[in-house]
């Protein structure tokens, strides 16, 4: 499928970076509460390792999902409604944890190299579902949508120490709300969207 680099394609890979960074800016926020002192190379290091795996997540999802539509074109038509059922499932398990956890203001101890690379699978396992909303792009336009996510996450992630330094865990159920809210919203968008031929 030959896609066109339209602003809608460039919105949506943004907020699927806004939505699913919101766990890692969660994190980001409990990290920087229990390193006040934390330097600015630790943090673009953190950062970066939430963004590496919210980037890699989607595209092994992609890569197996794509392989799998290109064999099976059969599958293509369910794309829309695989895509609506995972980000309604996952946002609407975000928006749970989200307001379960609204009072919680739980510090977590300073974490270590392979510490930070479970944080970084952890946060980023629910984005390896979303290859299958973007199984429709072809590589560089999947490959573009990763980075953008990226890029995304990596920002979100410094706020989130930053204010973690500054202000603590108070803003994390709101953020894992509002990244639900967004999840939803994608989820709805494509399925609409495939239904109607777009």
């Amino acid at each position: 499928m030959i896609m066109d680099w339209t602003i809608l394609f460039f919105a949506q890979s943004i907020l699927l970076g806004v939505g699913l960074a919101m766990d890692a800016f969660s994190v980001s926020l409990a990290n920087g509460l229990n390193e006040p002192k934390m330097r600015a190379g630790r943090m673009c290091s953190i950062a970066g390792v939430f963004a590496l795996f919210q980037a890699l997540m989607p595209m092994l999802g992609w890569l197996l999902v794509h392989t799998a539509v290109s064999c099976f074109h059969v599958i293509d038509k369910f794309i829309p409604w695989i895509a609506l059922i995972l980000l309604a499932f996952i946002g609407g398990k975000m928006l749970y944890d989200g307001i379960k956890n609204r009072n919680s203001e739980e510090e977590k101890p300073a974490v270590g190299f392979w510490g930070l690379i479970v944080q970084g699978v952890a946060t980023s396992i629910d984005a390896l579902s979303v290859g299958f909303t973007i199984a429709d792009y072809d590589l560089v336009h999947a490959i573009v949508c990763a980075a953008l996510i990226a890029f995304v996450t990596f920002v979100i992630c410094m706020v989130g120490l930053v204010l973690g330094k500054k202000v603590g865990t108070k803003l994390a159920w709101k953020a894992s709300v509002l990244g639900g809210v967004i999840l939803i919203g994608i989820g709805i968008e494509i399925f609409i969207s495939g239904l109607l031929g777009h």
